[in-house]
């Protein structure tokens, strides 16, 4: 299975290349109803995964001065607890029950259609939100906060939420700030909060270290090759191409519990 699985990271770096959007919305179901992986061994394996492939995202957006670092150190103060409360929550029941199972399937396409509504209202939402009322630092500084809870969870229970999903909301909260500024700063945010989660569902016993090597083999020249396409193909269409197979994996998700 070594082969289909790095072709399947290829897969998916190409369409992260392309869109932006976190591996966590395709990776995890793709483990779980292509390669019937554990939901538990899927999620705590992407969350490393996605941890190794979007710290070059980082590093590169730090460069460009895209990175609001006190904006991510706010999220990280709800994040990081979340995650933690998660993983012990976790710990507590049986995940290979069929039970468990179908309710971290249900929340993982719940999640997805969730991801897939926000990348298909995103060029709205940042139209919109150059008008919205500005809001006081503290408010927006609560607001960050619990921003940070919400995706600390949902990311240690899903490993979806920290790339749409956690851009949509900033786009709201933080009008003002470029796009570029708020892609990098979600990025660097992903990372901490997808490799403190990871190593929660490591200890565990959720993370497969040979599938972990197969994915990123492929995933990496995908990224590459999906960053280099993404000038030469029309957002519009790439994007609802996305939000339909998000919807789809998402649906059958929720259909299969």
């Amino acid at each position: 299975m070594g082969i289909e699985l790095t072709i399947s990271g290829f897969v998916v770096g190409l369409l992260v290349g392309l869109t932006g959007v976190g591996g966590g919305s395709l990776m995890t179901p793709l483990l779980v109803l292509l390669f019937k992986v554990n939901p538990a061994v899927a999620i705590g394996t992407d969350l490393i995964y996605a941890s190794i492939t979007k710290s070059a995202g980082v590093i590169s957006h730090n460069k460009l001065g895209h990175i609001k670092w006190g904006i991510v150190g706010k999220l990280m103060l709800g994040s990081i607890p979340a995650s933690l409360i998660t993983t012990l929550f976790l710990k507590q029941i049986n995940l290979k029950s069929p039970e468990v199972i179908g309710v971290i399937e249900l929340s993982l396409g719940v999640a997805l259609i969730l991801t897939a509504v926000a990348v298909l209202y995103q060029p709205i939402i940042v139209e919109k939100s150059k008008h919205n009322k500005i809001r006081t630092p503290r408010h927006t500084a609560i607001l960050t906060f619990a921003l940070g809870l919400i995706l600390g969870a949902m990311v240690t229970l899903t490993s979806v939420g920290a790339g749409a999903l956690g851009v949509t909301a900033l786009l709201l909260l933080y009008p003002k700030m470029t796009v570029k500024s708020i892609i990098g700063t979600d990025i660097a945010h992903a990372v901490p909060i997808t490799f403190f989660a990871g190593l929660g569902h490591y200890n565990l016993g959720h993370v497969d270290f040979v599938l972990l090597s197969s994915l990123l083999i492929g995933s990496i020249p995908g990224i590459w090759t999906g960053s280099f396409l993404s000038a030469k193909i029309n957002e519009n269409k790439l994007r609802l191409i996305l939000v339909f197979i998000l919807f789809a994996i998402g649906l059958k998700l929720i259909i299969n519990t």
